[in-house]
């Protein structure tokens, strides 16, 4: 299910749990709307409330945590890239089909994570593009180097090789949804809840009901900032592919 979907359901559930406080104020007997009543009730919901906030403020953090680091990453792969095309650059001529091959992978590296017009998660690396970073490698294998100078500009380059490796299977592993789903189901029936008890106490009028939607709507708000930044890689808070593309743009010049 899209995140799209989760927040209008999460909104639909936490509006409807307002209704359903309304018709309570009007259903249940008088002796359970009492002072006494109403007191305890909101001592039981600043609880529940507490902890929802809670919960949910330690969720956006830990997905904008792991939105920031993705970011990272992503950043750190497009220098080491430059970086490695400029090694095989220095190292000399004998590197150019290795270069074209690195220039490949490179582009097929950007279609896999962002592909055009697609608006949905993609799981980065996948096919054609691990095939030609593994011919990277190989082809630094079959170098013969000749000189003190080649065999060191070799061995940087199969360091820079590994770390992009390294890189592309980090962001492989984290790039995909962290947050369990049964977590932010009792977090929507926890808010609901609380907005049953907004409503069984509150004065029944049109004021009243346009704040409770915009409070239900604010909250599903944040859930769906949640959902996408635990989907950095597809919907509409997404990591830009700028440093991949410039990077991308600089490989293969003299």
């Amino acid at each position: 299910m899209s995140d799209i979907w989760i927040t209008v359901i999460a909104f639909a559930v936490i509006a409807g749990a307002t209704f359903v406080g309304f018709f309570l104020q009007t259903s249940l007997p008088k002796e359970h709307l009492s002072d006494a009543s109403k007191d305890t009730v909101k001592l039981g919901m600043g609880t529940v409330a507490t902890l929802a906030a809670l919960v949910l403020g330690l969720l956006v953090g830990f997905a904008t945590d792991s939105f920031n680091d993705l970011r990272t990453d992503v950043e750190r792969s497009a220098a080491t890239t430059v970086l490695l095309d400029r090694t095989l650059a220095q190292y000399g001529p004998e590197t150019r089909d290795i270069r074209q091959t690195l220039r490949s992978a490179t582009a097929a590296r950007i279609r896999s994570i962002w592909p055009e017009g697609d608006f949905q998660p993609s799981e980065p690396d996948i096919g054609n593009a691990v095939a030609l970073a593994e011919a990277v490698q190989s082809g630094l294998h079959g170098l013969t180097p000749r000189t003190d100078a080649q065999r060191w500009l070799q061995t940087r380059a199969l360091s820079l090789t590994t770390d992009l490796a390294q890189t592309r299977w980090l962001m492989t592993t984290q790039a995909k949804g962290t947050v369990p789903t049964l977590l932010v189901v009792v977090l929507v029936f926890w808010l609901a809840i609380i907005f049953v008890s907004f409503a069984l106490f509150a004065p029944r009028n049109a004021t009243v009901l346009v704040t409770l939607l915009v409070c239900a709507l604010s909250l599903s708000a944040s859930i769906f900032i949640m959902l996408e930044l635990n989907s950095p890689f597809g919907g509409a808070i997404s990591i830009s592919s700028a440093p991949m593309q410039d990077a991308l743009a600089r490989l293969g010049r003299p």
